[in-house]
């Protein structure tokens, strides 16, 4: 990221309320906004474009169906055009492809890099440090050709969770162990000269509830 003598505003949210062509289990698929999922985002894109402290220019998504409907629904709502960005997409599962959410096997990993042990990876998938590397320098991309704005950016629980934490200065790296982002509500990040800061961060302590 290059030295910035402004503050880049991201608002980044996890993307609307999904549906999958088979329902509870893990899938690396793209997905897509369901109904509720496209009220989430247009109520999410209105309350920007009324508030008269933010002034969004851009809007941007990972490349996974349901966040670039995101985007693209937020985007006509503000009046921009989203643009997709690659790196900003959820983790792979690898080969867990198909079990269900419920199975001990699925939460092992992230709970591993949660507790700071990034070399943890899903067998045929990326390790913690891929993962940090790759949405860290998506969003600095972002943050370079931002300065000064306010950015609405959609991407997922998973990444958001991992790194957002881990670059800000703020915040403990395990800030989102008992903060679980619900979708279409983002969290506030600023990244300048010296570094980034979480001013905001939407999650609720009940996982039920997301």
């Amino acid at each position: 990221m290059s030295d910035l003598q402004c503050a880049a505003t991201l608002h980044v949210a996890r993307h609307g309320d999904a549906e999958y062509d088979v329902q509870g289990m893990i899938t690396d698929e793209g997905g897509w906004l369901s109904e509720l999922g496209r009220e989430q985002v247009r109520a999410l894109a209105e309350r920007l474009a009324a508030d008269p402290a933010v002034a969004v220019g851009a809007v941007y998504s990972s490349t996974l169906e349901r966040a670039v409907e995101s985007g693209e629904l937020a985007a006509s709502v503000l009046g921009l055009e989203n643009t997709v960005v690659a790196g900003l997409q959820e983790y792979s599962v690898g080969d867990l492809v198909g079990r269900r959410y419920s199975d001990p096997d699925v939460a092992v990993v992230f709970e591993a890099w949660l507790d700071g042990d990034l070399d943890a990876s899903f067998p045929g998938a990326e390790d913690g440090h891929q993962v940090l590397a790759r949405v860290r320098a998506a969003l600095e991309e972002i943050v370079d050709a931002n300065r000064g704005r306010h950015v609405l950016v959609f991407s997922h629980g998973g990444v958001m969770s991992l790194v957002l934490p881990r670059l800000a200065q703020n915040v403990r790296d395990d800030y989102a162990r008992k903060n679980f982002l619900p979708n279409a509500v983002p969290a506030v990040v600023r990244a300048d000269a010296d570094g980034w800061v979480v001013d905001s961060w939407p999650g609720t302590t009940d996982p039920r509830s997301v």
